[in-house]
């Protein structure tokens, strides 16, 4: 996908909707956000943290987050809820923190709005040597007939092949490791309009075509009769993690065996997980 950074570009659209997006949006599994940032505590970054999904997450596994969002009011919803978690009203293209004071940086959702030829070097200019860029989405599993049927009355676009591809062909980060998490988010009739309002290509449409939008999704979830039980949309975590390359840590490399260091443990890795869920996306 094209970056779309500019201030008036439909990445920049979720302010207008913010509430929508804070009630409509899912959150991350805990155990996609253990991969992400590990499971002992460090100081991780979120760049472009929304309303706080992944952060609630990160902080409950007891990181040291701070949190970077430029959007002013996703950023007052972050603040309302995540009280004690530091934010700054900031993109990622001009992080505010010193060079080398990050363990990890983490992305949710938001990586491909990024001008990477400044994001990218931003993002390594702030983490440690051996520190790490981690991304996610959540990618509704359409592998299943009605969930296809919702993503086409939303006007989803098709998901990249490559999402990380700029942090692939990238020298400023080495091999890049996927592995990706089911989970489901419970919708009812309100909450998948607001999830529905919360999509870019919807939130820019002219009033008139957004509120038609609107009442066809409601209409399908009337039609797919699960009335006010509510329903579980499955989803697809797909996450992504790769470490800052530095050449003052090349003559380093020479005294440790080949893999990768773990900037959460301390230790190398041969780029093995026996506990990652490996999912094929067709």
């Amino acid at each position: 996908m094209a970056d779309q950074s500019p201030a008036n570009g439909p990445g920049r659209s979720f302010g207008g909707v913010a509430d929508a997006y804070d009630r409509g949006r899912p959150s991350y599994p805990r155990e996609a956000a253990a991969w992400l940032a590990g499971t002992d505590g460090c100081t991780v970054l979120e760049v472009g943290a929304g309303t706080g999904k992944l952060t609630k997450v990160l902080a409950d596994l007891g990181h040291d987050v701070h949190a970077t969002e430029p959007d002013p009011a996703l950023l007052e919803l972050l603040k309302r809820d995540l009280p004690d978690v530091p934010v700054t009203g900031a993109p990622a293209e001009d992080l505010p923190l010193p060079d080398a004071s990050i363990d990890v940086v983490v992305c949710a959702q938001a990586f491909h709005w990024f001008d990477h030829e400044r994001a990218l070097p931003e993002i390594a200019r702030v983490l440690r040597p051996g520190g790490r860029l981690a991304l996610v989405w959540n990618v509704p599993d359409t592998r299943i007939p009605w969930v296809r049927r919702l993503g086409e009355l939303l006007g989803t676009q098709e998901q990249q092949e490559d999402p990380a591809g700029a942090v692939v062909t990238s020298p400023l980060f080495g091999f890049v490791d996927e592995a990706t998490f089911k989970h489901w988010q419970v919708v009812d009739r309100h909450s998948i309009r607001d999830l529905a309002l919360s999509r870019s290509n919807v939130a820019t449409l002219p009033e008139a075509e957004r509120e038609a939008r609107l009442a066809e999704v409601v209409a399908f979830y009337d039609d797919f009769g699960r009335g006010m039980d509510g329903m579980q949309l499955p989803y697809l975590a797909r996450c992504f993690r790769a470490t800052v390359v530095r050449e003052e840590t090349a003559g380093a490399a020479e005294e440790e065996p080949e893999g990768e260091r773990d900037p959460m443990t301390d230790t190398i890795s041969d780029g093995t997980d026996t506990d990652m869920l490996l999912i094929d996306f067709r």
